[in-house]
């Protein structure tokens, strides 16, 4: 039986994106455009500021720390969720969401974002504009539009889960 080479794998990209790290495990020119998968590093108090949304799906499994998702349910509710290593969380396409570190510790996940293009967009855009200092809030604003990433504002009164 002939075995197939083994490649090296391909060396892992960092993406710095505010405070969070973004290492590229396997991004869409690898998975055809499918999926976007990164291992998500956030130091106390990281995580996107506002509550946002966008088509692609995304699901998250937390390997060390945890991570507290506030997710809008399709009845208006928002609930909290805080999830810690081993527990995975999903969120359809357009579900109004966050993702922050509200823990002392540094949390760390495994996530995939399918259709991964425009979340891997945005994140090359936003790491590339706060290479050279803190970006202004209104060229963020205008990366995550362009990418079609809708931001909705603050984290609105939740419900526990």
């Amino acid at each position: 039986m002939d075995m197939l080479p083994v490649e090296d794998p391909p060396a892992l990209e960092t993406l710095r994106v505010g405070n969070d790290e973004i290492t590229v495990l396997a991004g869409t020119a690898a998975t055809g455009g499918d999926l976007f998968a990164v291992e998500l590093r956030m130091a106390p108090g990281g995580g996107p500021p506002v509550m946002h949304r966008h088509a692609p799906s995304e699901v998250y499994r937390v390997l060390a720390g945890e991570m507290t998702f506030y997710i809008t349910d399709t009845d208006g509710r928002t609930r909290r969720r805080v999830a810690g290593a081993g527990e995975t969380v999903t969120m359809a396409g357009d579900t109004p969401h966050t993702i922050r570190n509200e823990s002392a510790q540094e949390a760390v996940a495994f996530g995939v974002h399918a259709p991964g293009g425009l979340m891997e967009g945005f994140s090359r855009a936003a790491a590339a504009l706060a290479a050279d200092g803190p970006p202004t809030m209104e060229d963020v604003l205008a990366v995550a539009e362009r990418h079609g990433i809708e931001m909705l504002g603050p984290v609105p009164t939740t419900e526990a889960r």
